[in-house]
């Protein structure tokens, strides 16, 4: 039977929604951490003439300032008055370049200016980088789609900060699917996650502690060596971790003087790749700018603030506002010069003001979503234990302050608050939340709590089994599984009891 290629035409309507260019400003501003604004700020500020950091009211003042304290305030208002006076000179250049041949002047920002100062080069590449951008830095060197840009992205925020990567691809499909609108697969997850191993330090995302030493080993030069060292790591892994050597040397049959050989090779590794991250970055993991400030007076009332940093009041301009009301006026009796000239003006008073929007809406954002969070978590930060953190996942915080999930996800991925009993990402205050028998929620951050001083309290001779334990913990009203107390175990970094053993 004979088939044929028929071309058909119907009609279709699709609602798809797409952000502004303001909304991905607002959204790029919100995910940046403190120090990596504030050079965002002074960035805009140098290429943006309209922008600047002192009010309309602000000469004035400092005419008023002028008093006989030994020249010091007149010495500020002249410089003041200076720099307002270059920055209008820069803008009758600029102003008087429009319309020709020449291109418009290119604002000159302080890498430019001063590209060979040892003290520009220290304020911008200091150790205040973060574990998490330098993992970003790399990801321009690879060849990822769009989607695939986003999934590594939220990849490298969930690493843990040894660096390696703890949740399995369905959850991660999960999370991306509920939290950011992202459709994927288990498939093209594992695939990003097999892009981010490639990445520095070497062990980076593995998903356990064999596969992370493994990745370390791969990547040395072939040799011999390197062939056994994959071999006692990949086949005698339970033995390699019970450091049972001499059955690892009857099971591959290896003499004596190559296993001590293995072992001292094998001990070079680096279990904790995130750690060693941050170490070779001068102390980039300990030098933390907290986005919040959170104050507990003895009362047991909380307070806090939103930490500014060095990002100053931002203004529009006056010589700009006016030039664009003066357009408003008479642009019927402007000829196209000046039409021009004051279009440009127009388009950089409409910029600025649309940064300082994005900025004070940022603020806004922060201060809402830590708000909730301390209005949530209120026990804990009146007395810093642990225990008392309730369960609330990002849908608590969404609900409270009317924002949206992938908003306070933002938020709380890279942004530190600095509390009477330590500086935490804000990450640190969610807690997942398992039932009990009379299907009350309880943190899961409780259940471990619980679970150490079990094994604290253990008899170190004879140490408990995770049946054991997961018995205690039932009988104290924490039902949970033997699977799940060897997960929590594991990620409080405890090992297993033979190994506890004194």
């Amino acid at each position: 039977m004979a088939q044929k290629l028929i071309q058909t035409q119907t009609q279709k309507q699709v609602q798809t929604q797409r952000l502004t260019q303001q909304q991905m400003l607002v959204v790029r501003l919100l995910e940046m951490p403190l120090t990596e604004l504030e050079q965002s700020v002074t960035a805009e500020i140098d290429d943006n003439p309209a922008l600047e950091t002192e009010g309309p009211d602000t000469t004035a003042d400092a005419d008023s300032m002028h008093t006989d304290d030994g020249g010091a305030d007149t010495e500020e208002d002249f410089d003041t008055a200076k720099e307002r006076e270059e920055r209008e000179s820069a803008l009758d250049d600029a102003l008087a370049g429009i319309g020709m041949d020449d291109e418009m002047p290119e604002a000159v920002t302080p890498a430019a200016a001063d590209a060979g100062s040892a003290d520009y080069e220290e304020m911008t590449y200091g150790d205040r980088v973060s574990f998490y951008d330098k993992l970003k830095e790399q990801m321009v060197d690879v060849d990822l789609t769009p989607q695939q840009r986003e999934i590594m992205e939220y990849l490298i925020g969930s690493l843990d900060d040894d660096g390696l990567l703890r949740k399995d691809a369905g959850t991660l499909s999960d999370e991306l699917a509920l939290y950011h609108n992202i459709y994927t697969d288990e498939n093209e997850i594992d695939g990003v996650l097999h892009t981010l191993q490639t990445f520095d330090p070497p062990g980076i995302g593995a998903r356990d502690l064999r596969e992370c030493l493994l990745l370390q080993i791969r990547r040395k030069p072939k040799s011999d060596m390197r062939r056994r060292m994959e071999e006692v790591v990949d086949k005698c892994f339970d033995e390699f971790m019970n450091k049972r050597w001499d059955k690892i040397a009857q099971q591959l049959d290896y003499d004596r003087d190559t296993v001590a050989r293995v072992h001292a090779e094998l001990l070079k590794l680096n279990p904790k790749p995130g750690s060693a991250l941050g170490e070779t970055q001068g102390q980039s993991m300990q030098q933390i700018t907290p986005d919040f400030v959170v104050d507990t007076a003895d009362d047991g009332t909380v307070t806090f603030t939103v930490n500014s940093g060095r990002v100053p009041e931002l203004y529009v301009s006056p010589s700009f506002a006016d030039m664009v009301k003066d357009y408003q006026k008479n642009k019927d009796k402007m000829n196209r010069r000046e039409k021009e000239a004051l279009l440009y003006a127009k388009q950089k008073v409409e910029r600025a003001q649309g940064f300082i929007d994005a900025v004070r809406q940022r603020q806004h954002t922060l201060y809402v979503t830590m708000k909730a969070i301390i209005d949530i978590q209120k026990k804990y930060f009146q007395d810093g234990d642990e225990a008392d953190l309730r369960p609330m996942i990002l849908k608590d915080v969404a609900e409270r302050t009317g924002l949206d999930i992938s908003t306070v996800s933002r938020v709380s991925n890279m942004k530190y608050a600095q509390t009477r009993w330590g500086t935490f990402r804000l990450r640190h205050f969610f807690s997942d939340s398992v039932k009990t028998d009379s299907g009350e929620e309880m943190s899961t951050r409780k259940v471990k709590a619980a679970l150490k001083d079990i094994i604290d309290k253990e008899d170190k001779a004879r140490p408990l089994s995770d049946d054991a334990i997961t018995g205690m913990l039932t009988a104290g009203g924490y039902p949970v599984a033997r699977r799940t107390v060897a997960k929590y175990r594991e990620q409080m970094g405890i090992p297993v009891a033979r190994l506890r053993k004194k």
